[in-house]
């Protein structure tokens, strides 16, 4: 049983939210860790630019973030949670703790080993994977993915422990991990920068995967009654069904996470074009995490409890109107950020060594990407839904599949439009991803895309249009984008045109989304009885 505290902020941290406390949570989590993320790269840019260096650093995480893809499906809450989910249904928690140990320590001799001989392995995978790399380059590249590796046991540790704050429905630990993760590599740039060089960025990085993703977790789990102890027992169902469910993700290969890596391949016989389109990816992905992410996060446990219960037409229902919704959302933000996305990548990242052609090619990148919001948005929730089921094969087969298509669209624009041609591509990429998921659910009668509202998403298109041409026409007639009082009067103006476009278009055409929204965020204290309707709205 979890110990009671009086500490205001562990009770809070420990408390059992409804999903749309949950969503609310780590939206705003999600938005309060991008806002930090854009301070640590405008920090990165000013002081470093875009160049070999910074190539080499945005490159350094790929052979980790690999290893831990490949190895534990990159997923250990997801795949946990639907596990713990089944025990917790069937009042068998303490057989739950013996499967979370088994799991654990089984895994952590397996990446542990696979951790060391990644370090050794570490200057073939630079040398293929970044062919365009100079030498001094390359070596800086293993250097610091060498600093790096060790951080995935503290990701798969911790994501083990969030799995079961996710089953006790609490999501404060796990709002507060990723601003841990992101403080420690500012920290680490700030006050070894000068010692270390960029490499001090990866030093950062470590520190904050074992305090954020691992020990804050591990704290998490404790007080909600966890009780890990070494176990190693491969006969253990808990561990055979953990396996099962991650095998697939393992063996697959996801555009989600491969198109970074993809990207980066061709971008290598680019000087600085790996960072300009990791700068341009990361911002697109501040609304896309806020939209999108956390909501898929805030939703995993409460799609796998219905379909624990057997409701599986409530379950249908839930994922069509949490895809709706975002969907419908995501249309309206993609218009704001291509229109806008000059003034706002200037402000955010000029300065330094930064220099003004960077940032204008940045933010063709960024509008570019910005038109594939709401495919990333709703691919999370239609993963989510397989991963509720306990379905992980059908997604992984259809990920793979898409990637090995897209290969020749990637190879093919970029040698007819460059860096720009791999951005459309990532855009046609995961729009066949998303694609594809929603298909395969209608097929299989999991959730039917008749729920989906066309009209509703219709009015948002149209909403998104009209407010995207009036964006445009404001652009041109105001100052260009240039200085910082340039870009602050362009995104004001244009956002309070945007929010009203936006609000009167979808309110003269019958709209429900603004009043939705709305009456959610006045909804201060769901009742238990509410819970699951807060997904079905």
């Amino acid at each position: 049983m979890p110990r009671p505290s009086s500490n205001p902020l562990t009770r809070l941290l420990g408390a059992q939210q409804s999903v749309f406390a949950a969503t609310l949570l780590l939206t705003g989590s999600a938005f309060l860790s991008r806002v930090m993320g854009l301070v640590r790269d405008k920090f990165i840019a000013w002081l470093f630019g875009a160049g070999p260096q910074t190539d080499a650093y945005n490159a350094a995480f790929q052979l980790p973030e690999m290893l831990n893809y490949f190895l534990v499906g990159g997923t250990a809450s997801i795949t946990f949670v639907t596990i713990l989910s089944r025990y917790r249904e069937r009042g068998e928690q303490d057989e739950g703790q013996r499967a979370m140990s088994a799991i654990l320590t089984a895994m952590l001799i397996v990446l542990g080993v696979a951790t060391v001989l990644a370090e050794f392995v570490a200057p073939w995978y630079v040398h293929i994977f970044f062919p365009g790399f100079a030498a001094d380059q390359a070596a800086l590249c293993v250097r610091m993915t060498r600093i790096l590796l060790p951080a995935q046991i503290c990701f798969f540790s911790g994501g083990v422990f969030a799995a079961v704050l996710l089953t006790n429905k609490q999501f404060g630990y796990q709002a507060i991990t990723p601003l841990l993760y992101n403080a420690f590599i500012i920290f680490g740039g700030l006050f070894f920068a000068r010692a270390m060089g960029i490499s001090s960025l990866a030093v950062g990085a470590v520190a904050g995967a074992f305090f954020g993703a691992f020990l804050l977790n591990a704290i998490g789990a404790a007080r909600a009654g966890m009780h890990y102890r070494p176990l190693l027992d491969f006969r253990h169902p808990g561990l055979r069904e953990w396996v099962r469910l991650s095998i697939p993700l393992m063996l697959g290969v996801s555009l989600v996470t491969f198109d970074n890596y993809i990207l980066a391949f061709f971008a290598s016989h680019l000087t600085g074009d790996i960072t300009r389109l990791t700068y341009a990816k990361r911002l697109f992905t501040a609304p896309m995490a806020i939209v999108g992410q956390a909501a898929g996060a805030a939703s995993l446990p409460f799609f796998a409890a219905l379909l624990g219960q057997n409701r599986h037409a409530d379950f249908a229902r839930s994922v069509n109107s949490s895809v709706k919704r975002i969907l419908a959302v995501s249309l309206l933000l993609s218009a704001w950020m291509a229109a806008l996305a000059h003034p706002a990548v200037d402000l955010v990242f000029r300065g330094g060594r930064f220099n003004r052609a960077d940032a204008n090619l940045t933010a063709v990148f960024f509008a570019i990407f910005s038109v594939s919001l709401a495919l990333w948005a709703a691919q999370a929730i239609y993963a989510r839904a397989f991963y509720a089921a306990g379905n992980t094969l059908t997604p992984m087969l259809a990920s793979t599949i898409i990637t090995v298509i897209s290969l020749p669209i990637y190879w093919s624009l970029f040698h007819s439009l460059g860096a720009p041609g791999l951005a459309i591509a990532s855009d046609l990429g995961i729009l066949l991803q998303t694609g594809t998921l929603a298909i395969l659910l209608h097929r299989r009668k999991l959730v039917t895309l008749g729920g989906l509202e066309v009209a509703e998403l219709a009015r948002a298109l149209l909403a998104a249009a009209v407010g995207a041409v009036a964006l445009i026409a404001l652009s041109r007639a105001l100052p260009p984008a240039g200085t910082f009082r340039n870009d602050a009067l362009t995104l004001t103006l244009g956002t309070l045109l945007w929010i009203a476009i936006s609000y009167a278009v979808l309110h003269f055409t019958g709209s429900a989304l603004p009043a939705q929204l709305i009456a959610r965020f006045r909804r201060a204290e769901p009742s238990v009885q509410s819970q699951a309707a807060d997904i079905q709205e």
